[in-house]
């Protein structure tokens, strides 16, 4: 079992993964470099959220290999696969889960209260990822006083916090109106730009895929391009399409 080039951050060989019998990822393979924007694009149930949940070690495929680096994260134990998702991925869902009892700065900083920051720093840099994402006048209420697109901006802020190694944004603006959209993205964009995060980026929306280096269609759980010749290419087409 050999560990995947030195220019890929993350790769995955071969994964296969069903859910209830159900076949969610058919012999899927990718590579993604280090600073990369990669979105994985396709309908809803084309496997999407189940490819980044294997990439991210949340979910161990059934078959397969997924490589970060030169660690291999389908032979972690559920511990070390926990403590890689807190200290090198940062992760956003579609609904934005904050805890209620937290301020906003509270839910933006909580990856580095975690680890232990000081206080102080902390909240200094949820304020600053706040202010980008323009909800840092909100930065002392709690939740449940916040609409959904300003919750969305808060998990975003806490996904980009601690710089992580990896991003995987899951269909991050899919509720979200074009300005709120635009917004979020170009401080993905930029982020990941300026701090050299690899970003993957599951949409079925091509308008957010075109913002991406490079795009892997998926249907019915499997590539609908030719892996080697994409990645060849360095650039396959998005076709969103049934």
């Amino acid at each position: 079992m050999a560990a995947p080039p030195d220019d890929d951050a993350l790769r995955a060989r071969s994964l296969h993964h069903a859910h209830a019998g159900s076949p969610a990822l058919t012999d899927v393979s990718l590579g993604v470099e280090a600073g990369e924007v990669l979105a994985v694009c396709g309908p809803r149930g084309s496997g999407k959220t189940t490819l980044l949940r294997c990439l991210s070690g949340q979910t161990v495929p059934d078959r397969g290999e997924v490589w970060f680096g030169a660690a291999a994260v389908h032979t972690l134990s559920p511990l070390q696969r926990e403590r890689l998702r807190r200290e090198r991925f940062g992760w956003i869902d579609p609904a934005p889960t904050l805890v209620p009892e937290l301020t906003v700065w509270e839910n933006a900083a909580l990856p580095l209260l975690l680890r232990g920051d000081p206080h102080r720093l902390a909240r200094a840099a949820a304020l600053d990822w706040l202010e980008r994402l323009d909800i840092a006048p909100h930065a002392h209420r709690r939740p449940h006083a916040l609409t959904q697109p300003q919750r969305q901006r808060t998990a975003t802020a806490r996904a980009l916090i601690a710089v992580p190694s990896v991003l995987f944004a899951d269909e991050p603006t899919a509720t979200l109106h074009r300005a709120d959209r635009a917004l979020v993205l170009r401080t993905l964009l930029a982020a990941a730009r300026s701090h050299r995060i690899t970003v993957v980026l599951a949409t079925h929306d091509p308008e957010v895929a075109a913002l991406a280096d490079r795009t892997v269609p998926l249907l019915d759980g499997r590539r609908t391009d030719a892996p080697d010749t994409a990645e060849a290419e360095g650039q396959a087409e998005c076709s969103l399409s049934v």
